[in-house]
């Protein structure tokens, strides 16, 4: 009983008002016009997001800062860095107990030795990523989550179209020094349920 009173806790802290706040999937200012997602089908996803992230910091606090999940259309997404292969294999076997998920994909690295100048160049790369995205008229490019870790591109997201999705993932393969590109890209069409 504490425990659900607890996650209850640190589910309604994490999720604020769902109707009122400019905070969506994709971050910050995201307007919720933009997502091709039924409003049903973004509050399940944030319900199924919040209690992921509750459960996870139950488990340990210091994946507060370390992992992030994404929730699109039931799909869970995990990124981030762990301590050891065992803890990633718990967050994917918590991943998968969440009720109502469709599947679950999981980017977690395991940590190594803080490098500066690769933490640098990852940033950079995630940037100019982000900027080429958003100076391309035909990518909304507010509907994309990028993540890089040692010159490995992660894109997550909703394209439009099919050429939607190849132009994000061809502009990602352009990146100078990029090494791979996985994306994880939903189109539109294949949503359970989409806007009318």
């Amino acid at each position: 009983m504490k425990n659900k009173f607890i996650l209850l806790f640190i589910a309604i802290i994490l999720s604020g008002c769902v109707g009122v706040s400019s905070k969506g999937v994709f971050g910050t200012g995201v307007s919720v016009a933009l997502d091709p997602r039924s409003v049903g089908t973004q509050i399940d996803d944030s319900i199924m997001q919040k209690n992921l992230s509750a459960r996870i910091i139950l488990l340990d606090k210091k994946y507060l800062l370390s992992v992030k999940s994404k929730v699109l259309d039931g799909r869970i997404f995990l990124t981030g860095k762990v301590e050891n292969p065992e803890d990633k294999l718990k967050l994917t076997k918590m991943a998968w107990e969440t009720e109502g998920v469709r599947s679950v994909r999981n980017d977690i690295k395991v940590k190594e030795n803080f490098n500066f100048k690769q933490s640098a160049k990852d940033l950079l790369i995630t940037s100019q990523l982000r900027t080429a995205l958003i100076l391309d008229k035909e990518i909304k490019s507010t509907n994309y989550q990028i993540d890089t870790y040692k010159k490995k591109i992660y894109i997550y997201g909703i394209a439009m179209t099919s050429n939607e999705k190849d132009k994000v993932i061809d502009e990602a393969k352009q990146v100078l020094d990029v090494k791979d590109v996985i994306a994880s890209i939903l189109l539109v069409e294949n949503l359970r349920i989409q806007k009318n």
